[in-house]
């Protein structure tokens, strides 16, 4: 009987129930690092040896606590593997496999996996379109840029996630009044040139550097869109062999390898610029895809990312051969928005397509899934409707005060 095999799991928001699940059931030791302010979520204890809480959550973890508190554990316990359930803990890994010496990603390599200007940086490289961008380090530069760059542009917190923070500046006196207003943490952010048009996402699995899973998505209504306007998100994966699902699995792969991701699940964002019908990398991450993307691509696939990735993560401690289940090429879309109510009733909501109800408070949300891409589209246009008109509330977007 093989031994079991110890898990540092990091995640200061709640998600990745899936995978530590399938981890615990797999036969290993699962520790889960959260934010104390996550104590009373529903956390799958029978499947958890042990929770240890962090104060604060984001940027207000201390690091040095942080690894102080692991390597106690490390003192009585083997730690074979640390993993970042989420964006915000992508450096928090990163940092503790390098002190500790645990294989895995490492520092520089987790910078292009969380840093949007070290990803525009290595893409421009490595030769992977990319809109026109500039670092906000020195005037000239930036001068130079608003220049000879024509607007609109976006100023982008360099590590935020999704479209937290970005700022829509139309001229250049604009620019330098957000510039100035910034202050000390205006290296934080980058300026990008905005490129109208659809964006899509590429969700994936990698193994041995090699991508053995993807799945493209379209944004009916992209993050940006939602977070600085409100109303209601959409997506669903778009025609198998089609041009534009050609195209961006192979700028994918090409990001994939080129940012050096060695294993486990990544969600990379593109857009096809209206202007010249390009395929432009916009930014990438070494995690499960939000707001449910992952029960919509297991609704379209059969394949559960969060437990597959699980899978991967058990099989390289334990040097198993890892298997992809077989993969279904049907169609699923996801609706979801804020709710005037803490549990709002979808039971209206009673085609036979529709598969998932989001769980969360103060949400509304579905999944469909078809073997029709039309029949997908068609429901989520008539949902957006029917939500709009019942349920969604808009919420002012919070200001990023705390940067990474």
């Amino acid at each position: 009987m093989e031994s079991a095999k110890s898990f540092v799991c990091i995640s200061n928001y709640f998600k990745g129930t899936d995978f530590l699940i399938q981890l615990k059931k797999l036969g290993n030791t699962v520790y889960l690092v959260t934010s104390e302010k996550l104590r009373d979520k529903p956390w799958p204890h029978d499947y958890i040896d042990e929770i240890f809480y962090m104060q604060g959550q984001d940027t207000d973890w201390n690091l040095e606590h942080l690894l102080l508190g692991v390597g106690n554990l490390m003192k009585t316990n083997k730690v074979d593997a640390i993993v970042a359930l989420d964006d915000y803990d992508v450096e928090k890994a990163t940092y503790l496999r390098e002190n500790l010496r645990i294989d895995g990603m490492g520092q520089t390599t987790g910078r292009y996996f969380r840093d949007k200007l070290a990803m525009r940086m290595r893409a421009k490289s490595c030769g992977i379109p990319i809109p026109a961008f500039c670092s906000l380090f020195n005037d000239h530069d930036i001068n130079t840029f608003a220049d000879t760059v024509a607007p609109p542009w976006v100023l982008k917190p360099r590590s935020e996630a999704s479209a937290s923070g970005i700022i829509k500046v139309f001229d250049k006196e604009a620019l330098w009044i957000h510039i100035t207003e910034m202050g000390n943490n205006r290296f934080k952010y980058l300026l990008e040139q905005f490129k109208p048009g659809d964006v899509y996402h590429c969700d994936s699995l990698v193994l041995d550097r090699k991508k053995i899973f993807s799945l493209t998505s379209k944004y009916l209504a992209t993050p940006m869109e939602i977070t600085q306007g409100g109303g209601v998100f959409r997506s669903s994966n778009i025609p198998y062999d089609s041009e534009d699902d050609i195209e961006i699995k192979k700028v994918n792969e090409e990001v994939l390898k080129s940012f050096g991701l060695k294993n486990g699940a990544a969600h990379t964002e593109f857009i096809k610029c209206n202007e010249d019908g390009k395929i432009y990398f916009l930014e990438t991450s070494s995690r499960v895809g939000g707001a449910h993307i992952a029960e919509m691509v297991e609704a379209a696939s059969n394949i559960n990312l969060w437990k597959e990735w699980a899978i991967i993560e058990d099989a390289l401690v334990k040097e198993k051969i890892y298997q992809l289940p077989k993969v279904k090429k049907e169609y699923a879309g996801i609706v979801l928005t804020l709710s005037k109510y803490q549990h709002p009733d979808l039971s209206s909501f009673s085609d036979p397509e529709v598969c998932f109800r989001v769980p969360l408070d103060y949400h509304a949300g579905l999944i469909v899934k078809s073997d029709k891409s039309e029949r997908v589209l068609e429901l989520l246009n008539n949902y957006v409707d029917r939500l709009i008109a019942d349920y969604t509330v808009v919420v002012a977007q919070n200001k990023v005060t705390k940067l990474h």
